[in-house]
């Protein structure tokens, strides 16, 4: 029973590319208010549910992360 876990290098990338994914998810969602076409609302909108779930797929990879710091529950990504 070999669990596979980063290598530091790969967790630090990780944690760059989740960090990234959360900002970009911040100001499409931000973004939208300000927005007054509709079909760039509605790619905006799409961008927020795609973002939402890689991020969820990026915590998952996260989690076999080599040390022992806990994924926060806050903050949370703006997705309401």
């Amino acid at each position: 029973m070999n669990t596979q876990t980063l290598a530091p290098h790969e967790s630090l990338e990780l944690h760059e590319a989740l960090n990234f994914k959360t900002l970009c998810l911040a100001k499409s969602k931000l973004m939208q208010g300000l927005v007054f076409d509709q079909e760039l609302k509605a790619l905006m909108q799409k961008d927020v549910i795609q973002s939402t779930q890689h991020i969820a797929e990026l915590q998952a990879i996260y989690a076999r992360a080599p040390f022992q710091a806990p994924i926060p529950n806050s903050p949370t990504p703006i997705t309401h």
